[in-house]
């Protein structure tokens, strides 16, 4: 119930779609992340890519790369580069515990949505492992399986 409260305050900004279809989620978890300047009424409009963007660990730190956040119209004269490195904000187990999971198992760290909570923007970050072609048709067909049977059951019930 609580749950649903938190999902519900949530307003989702961009999602990365391609993601679920590319990539293989295996664990996922929330992390802040460090804008400059009038990036977030910039990300409030909207103007948010996470097409082809990933993370990295680097240093004990965890860095957001290729995010196209294009650059607010009413900024002024110091704009930051739109797709530059950002920082993500994350406790030191957990980024110690990405690090181990990406070099171990030769994960990948992938952006999947980015939201407000509260005032704060958030990404919702996955460790994924990249899939085959077949995988991709054997999920396809898996959904379509799915849906096939929900509208069974529905015509069933009626």
């Amino acid at each position: 119930m609580a749950e649903d409260k938190r999902k519900l305050a949530q307003k989702f900004i961009a999602r990365n779609k391609k993601a679920l279809h590319d990539y293989e989620i295996i664990d996922t978890m929330e992390a802040g992340i460090v804008l400059e300047g009038a990036e977030v009424k910039s990300i409030r409009l909207g103007h948010v890519t996470l097409a082809e963007s990933f993370a990295v660990c680097s240093r004990g730190e965890v860095w957001l790369n290729n995010v196209n956040i294009n650059q607010y119209s009413q900024a002024g004269m110091f704009l930051p580069d739109p797709i530059r490195r950002r920082k993500l904000l994350l406790n030191k187990s957990q980024i110690v515990r990405l690090a181990s999971e990406v070099e171990r198992k030769k994960l990948t760290l992938i952006p999947l949505s980015m939201y407000f909570k509260k005032h704060w923007v958030k990404v919702e970050l996955a460790l994924c492992r990249g899939r085959k072609n077949y995988d991709k048709r054997h999920a396809i067909a898996d959904k379509e399986t799915k849906v096939r049977l929900a509208s069974i059951m529905k015509n069933a019930r009626r």
